[in-house]
């Protein structure tokens, strides 16, 4: 038999008909991810890159990024990640290798220093685990300022060595023979 309806009704009739494939939920979700990027300028080259984040929040959710450091994250009012955090943190919590570029004053030196640390767990007594090398004093003392903030409260030390005869002094004659 014939089966007589509107237009309207066979459209629904259709929807009902076609669930969505997983190729087309993916394509979507790809979809969502461009716009998103292209929103807040966000140029990346790569494969297999992971998801920008929106929120700070994320960090916790989905890369379980310790508490105090995301209480400090807070505290020092950041409350919206920028373009180079939103997707910079998640290629390098991803332990991925990184290459970024964004003006001064965009949020660089937290983009980095929140995988740093989350990648570092927790303190240890081992020496130094991590080295930062900075081309000035101004930018050293800005990165090691935003790290302690960062830090507070977590256990771990942050140094900034700029004079070898001073860190022999501080942290003993051995210490360039031992870290």
């Amino acid at each position: 038999g014939i089966k007589w309806m509107s237009s309207v009704e066979a459209k629904v009739e259709d929807a009902k008909d076609k669930k969505p494939t997983p190729e087309k939920l993916e394509r979507l979700r790809r979809e969502k991810i461009n716009r998103f990027r292209n929103q807040h300028r966000i140029n990346v080259q790569g494969t297999d890159l992971p998801d920008p984040i929106g929120t700070f929040g994320q960090l916790q959710e989905e890369y379980k990024v310790h508490p105090k450091i995301m209480e400090n994250i807070q505290a020092a009012g950041f409350h919206v990640p920028t373009p180079i955090q939103m997707q910079a943190i998640p290629i390098m919590l991803h332990g991925r290798e990184l290459l970024a570029s964004a003006p001064t004053g965009s949020g660089k030196t937290l983009a980095f220093c929140i995988p740093l640390l989350t990648h570092l767990k927790q303190p240890r007594n081992k020496g130094f685990r991590a080295l930062i090398i900075s081309p000035t004093r101004e930018l050293a003392s800005q990165t090691h300022r935003e790290l302690v903030k960062l830090a507070e409260g977590t256990g771990f030390r942050i140094h900034m060595i700029h004079k070898a005869a001073e860190a022999a002094k501080k942290f003993g004659p051995k210490s360039s023979k031992k870290f």
